[in-house]
C-alpha cells in the first residue's frame, strides 16, 4: 500500500462533497477552501483531508510506511485539466506569426495553404518516433505548470494514414505518461488543397474511410469538426458526427470562432461532450445551450494569439450556464498549453472571479474530457491528481501572479513529479 501524507498546507482549494459534475451560473463561486489543513493519499486516491488542529493527522503518520510531505505553507489545489490541445505535431509556425502582425488574417494564411495545411505537411514529412520526440517535452512542459489531463486531437494529417499516424502516437503518448490523457479524432480539421472544389468527397473520405480505421484500432476517445465559416459546413458536420455516433465516438466540437456558424446548435443537437472557441455566441447560442449537457469551452489563447473578439463567458455565466476554459495548445493560434495563464486570462480578460475561474480549468474542463468522476476536485475517492504550490498569500494569487510558475511539484495519481 502506497501512502502519503501531505502536511502544513496553507490553503486546501477546490474541495468538494456534493459529487456535482459540473458548476454552472453562479454555483460557479462555489470553490471551497480550508486553511492550515493536511490530506492523505492512499494508493494513489484522496482518501482524507483535514484541520492541522486536529488529532488525525497524528495517527495517521504513525502508521508503517507513510511517506510524510511538509508542503511547508504552500497550498493544494486539483492539477488542471485541459480538455482541448493539439500538441502533437511537427515543427513550428513562427512564420505565420509575423504575417498576423503585418496584418493577414487566420483565414487569409490559410487560403495561401498557410495554417492548418502547412502543419499537415510537416506531418506527412515527420516519423511517429519524431512526433513522439516532440510531444514528450511539450508534456512535460504542461505537467510543469500544473496540468494533470489533457486532451489532444488529431487533425494535421488530412489523409487517412496521417491522421491515423498522429493517433498512434497520442496512444504511445498515453503508455509512457503520467498525465490522464484522452484522444479526439479530427480529420474534418480542414479541406486539403486536393480536394478543394471537391469538399463532399473529403467528407466522403472522412466517413467511409477514416472513422472505421480509427474505431478498428481503437484509437480515440472523441470525434471532432472544425464547424466554422470557411471549413466544415453545419449539414457536413452533421453527417460526420453521425457517422462518429454509430460507431460509438462522442463529439467534441470547434464552434463558432470565425463567425455565426450554427457549430453551437449542432453541438447541442447531437449532445456532444464540449463545444469550443465561441467567440461569436449571441442569445440565441446561450438558448440553445441552457438545459443540455454540452459544455461551453473557452480558449483565450488562441483569442489573445489571433486577436479575435472574446467569447461572452460573463454573459453565459450570468445566464445560468457553465463555462471551461482551455489552452489551445497549438503551433499555429495558441502555442502555450500553460493553464495557470489560462487561468489568468480568464479573470483578467473576461472577468471571471478567481473561485469561478479555477472551477472553469478543473471541475468544468475534467467533465469536457468524461473525467468528472475521477479529476477536478478535492474529493474522497478521486485521483490524486493535485498541485502544491509555492507559498503564496491567498487563492486569488494564483490568477493574479500571471507571469511566474506557482507551482512546486505536481502529483499525478498520488506520484510526486
Amino acid at each position: 500500500m502506497d501512502m502519503k501524507l501531505i502536511l502544513n498546507i496553507h490553503y486546501l482549494g477546490g474541495l468538494d462533497t456534493s459529487g456535482r459534475r459540473w458548476a454552472a451560473g453562479a454555483d460557479m463561486q462555489r470553490f471551497e477552501v480550508m486553511e492550515n489543513t493536511w490530506l492523505y493519499i492512499e494508493d494513489g486516491r484522496i482518501r482524507d483531508y483535514g484541520s492541522m488542529l486536529s488529532e488525525t493527522w497524528r495517527e495517521l503518520a504513525q502508521r508503517p510506511g507513510m511517506k510524510i510531505i511538509d508542503a511547508v505553507g504552500g497550498s493544494v489545489f486539483p492539477a488542471f485539466c485541459d480538455s482541448h490541445t493539439h500538441l502533437v505535431y511537427a515543427g513550428s509556425r513562427e512564420k505565420e506569426y509575423v504575417d498576423k502582425i503585418r496584418g493577414l488574417s487566420y483565414e487569409e494564411i490559410f487560403r495561401r495553404g498557410g495554417g492548418i495545411l502547412h502543419s499537415a505537411r510537416r506531418l506527412h514529412e515527420a516519423s511517429e518516433d519524431q512526433l513522439l520526440a516532440e510531444a514528450l517535452p511539450r508534456l512535460e512542459e504542461i505537467r510543469q505548470y500544473g496540468t494533470g489531463a489533457v486532451e489532444i486531437k488529431s487533425g494535421y494529417g488530412l489523409t487517412t494514414e496521417d491522421e491515423l499516424k498522429m493517433l498512434r502516437v497520442i496512444r504511445r503518448l498515453k503508455e509512457q505518461s503520467p498525465l490522464a490523457l484522452r484522444a479526439t479524432f479530427l480529420g474534418a480539421h480542414a479541406v486539403p488543397l486536393e480536394y478543394k472544389g471537391r469538399q463532399q468527397e473529403y467528407v466522403d473520405l472522412v466517413i467511409n474511410e477514416m472513422i472505421p480505421k480509427v474505431v478498428d484500432e481503437g484509437l480515440a476517445d472523441f470525434i471532432d469538426v472544425f464547424c466554422d465559416q470557411g471549413f466544415f459546413t453545419p449539414e457536413e458536420t452533421a453527417r460526420i458526427l453521425e457517422a462518429g455516433a454509430r460507431y460509438g465516438l462522442r463529439p467534441k466540437l470547434h464552434a463558432n470562432e470565425l463567425g455565426y456558424s450554427g457549430g453551437i446548435q449542432i453541438g447541442v443537437k447531437y449532445a456532444a461532450l464540449s463545444v469550443d472557441h465561441l467567440e461569436y455566441t449571441a442569445d440565441e447560442e446561450i438558448e440553445a445551450l441552457k438545459g443540455s449537457s454540452t459544455m461551453p469551452t473557452i480558449l483565450p489563447g488562441a483569442a489573445f494569439f489571433l486577436n479575435l473578439v472574446h467569447a461572452p463567458a460573463r454573459k453565459m455565466i450570468d445566464a445560468g450556464l457553465p463555462v471551461a476554459f482551455a489552452s489551445d495548445f497549438n503551433p499555429g493560434s495558441s502555442p502555450s498549453g500553460n493553464m495557470q495563464l489560462i487561468l489568468s486570462m480568464a479573470c483578467i480578460q473576461y472577468r471571471l472571479l478567481p473561485e469561478e475561474a479555477f472551477n472553469a480549468v478543473t471541475l468544468n474542463t475534467a467533465y469536457a474530457m468524461g473525467l468528472e468522476n475521477e479529476l477536478g476536485t478535492i474529493s474522497q475517492g478521486k485521483k490524486a491528481n493535485l498541485i502544491l504550490t509555492h507559498p503564496i498569500p491567498s487563492i486569488e494569487f494564483m490568477p493574479y501572479a500571471f507571469g511566474s510558475n506557482k507551482v512546486k511539484t505536481t502529483l499525478l495519481d498520488g506520484v510526486e513529479y
